[in-house]
């Protein structure tokens, strides 16, 4: 059954390349890998690489979105700006300007599953990150006006990047909202007005004592480094802290559907409306969930993909589309709970909600009633190697390091990089309609 929904302006808120099938199996790439964990419950990771001059250190913590409390949404994220203004050994700003003396960059994010903190830096400078990483684990020092200074960055990170920008915070705000049924998945994740005004300084140390704790977190350090020595480190700086006391996840299941979802954004901003169509994903690590990652590369990657080829080049529904597995906050394998495949695009001039919806659907119920060739389904796994192998080393290496975070922090199991090739060379043409067929209804 379709679920048509109309939404007003929000308020509050890749490439397929033409490519031969190889002539013989291409050799597998892995990622050095060294996991332990430390007598106080923290996954430490480390992934040598001697051919690289940097090494990015990464703390990975098992709080985000959509486990964040139902009266103090937007908390999640207001925190992760919180872990920036100070901690008992460096001030407001320290942390950054560290970095930036030794010629690295620092950031954080906070995504559906888990809010991650990295510097990259050169090698010699990871025992420095390490140390400055466990001193804000340890605790905060904030005062009252450095927290509703925080609230308000956060209100204006909302003004400019979703309620004054055309198109603003679509699809990732609007489709879980509507494709989730269980309000941890689909709620406003930059959170209520209300609950972040009235955040105080109580609310901030119950929160990092409950969620910033070594026994809800894994460090990554991956590049030029030793990783025997990297672990002595880790234990010198990380080791003392205590567990905490973490509070068990909420419940996140969401009732069984594959009944497609449908979001049109009518943007006062805008002169076109925009059209999002959403899918929940099969179980993760099911033989489903990688028959439709490779669903995805054949409709979406890339100007050969179907739906490009479709939607734009023969219909010119849109100049573009987009979409993808946790589209916009990360891929396929950086979540824990329930998740969306989705595709979106604007509309050209002269065509209305249903005439790309239709469109949408022709492609979808072909890719279910006609098996893949031999060679089409050789040359989707292809291009998938190319994604999968930029995802690992995209962004100086940021790639890998959310891959072996997220694998250690909900999987227990950062080998699992190495492996997910070979799942996705074991979905053949049948999974694919078949996955189709059940997770692609309209």
């Amino acid at each position: 059954m379709q679920n048509f929904i109309a939404l007003p302006a929000l308020l509050f808120f890749a490439s397929l390349m033409t490519l031969s099938a190889p002539a013989k199996p291409l050799d597998r790439y892995t990622v050095p890998v060294q996991y332990q964990t430390l007598d106080n419950g923290l996954k430490v990771v480390v992934s040598p690489n001697p051919d690289s001059p940097i090494a990015i250190v990464g703390v990975f913590y098992n709080i985000g979105f959509r486990t964040e409390a139902k009266d103090r949404t937007g908390f999640a994220h207001l925190f992760e700006h919180l872990m920036f203004r100070g901690s008992e050994n460096l001030g407001s700003g320290e942390l950054e300007q560290l970095v930036g003396e030794s010629g690295g960059y620092s950031n954080g994010r906070t995504r559906f599953d888990f809010t991650s903190f990295y510097e990259l830096v050169p090698a010699n400078k990871v025992e420095a990150m390490l140390w400055a990483e466990a001193d804000r684990m340890k605790g905060l020092t904030l005062t009252q006006e450095m927290l509703q200074k925080e609230v308000e960055v956060v209100k204006n990170e909302v003004a400019l990047n979703v309620t004054n920008q055309p198109y603003g915070g679509f699809p990732w705000l609007a489709a879980p909202q509507v494709a989730f049924s269980n309000w941890y998945n689909g709620h406003n994740f930059y959170g209520e007005l209300s609950h972040l005004e009235a955040a105080t300084l109580s609310d901030v140390r119950d929160f990092h004592r409950t969620h910033y704790a070594p026994n809800n977190a894994v460090v990554v350090v991956i590049g030029n480094v030793d990783a025997a020595k990297t672990f002595v480190q880790v234990e010198k700086h990380f080791g003392s802290i205590p567990k905490g006391k973490i509070s068990p996840l909420p419940n996140l299941s969401e009732p069984e559907t594959t009944a497609q979802k449908i979001v049109v954004l009518e943007d006062k901003l805008a002169p076109r409306p925009a059209l999002a169509l959403a899918y929940q994903m099969p179980p993760r690590g099911s033989p489903e969930y990688y028959a439709l990652g490779i669903i995805d590369q054949l409709l979406l990657s890339g100007d050969s993909s179907r739906l490009h080829q479709n939607l734009v080049t023969e219909q010119r529904l849109t100049g573009e589309v987009n979409g993808g597995i946790n589209y916009l906050l990360g891929s396929q394998f950086d979540y824990r709970g329930p998740m969306l495949w989705m595709t979106t695009f604007i509309l050209s001039d002269g065509f209305t909600p249903e005439d790309g919806l239709g469109a949408f659907d022709s492609v979808i119920d072909h890719l279910a009633e006609q098996p893949l060739s031999d060679a089409e389904l050789e040359l989707a796994k292809v291009g998938l190697r190319s994604r999968l192998y930029n995802q690992i080393d995209e962004r100086d290496g940021l790639g890998k390091l959310d891959l072996l975070a997220c694998f250690a922090l909900f999987d227990d199991d950062p080998q699992q990089i190495n492996a997910m090739e070979d799942q996705f060379d074991r979905v053949t043409s049948d999974l694919v309609v078949r996955t189709a067929k059940k997770y692609l209804q309209r």
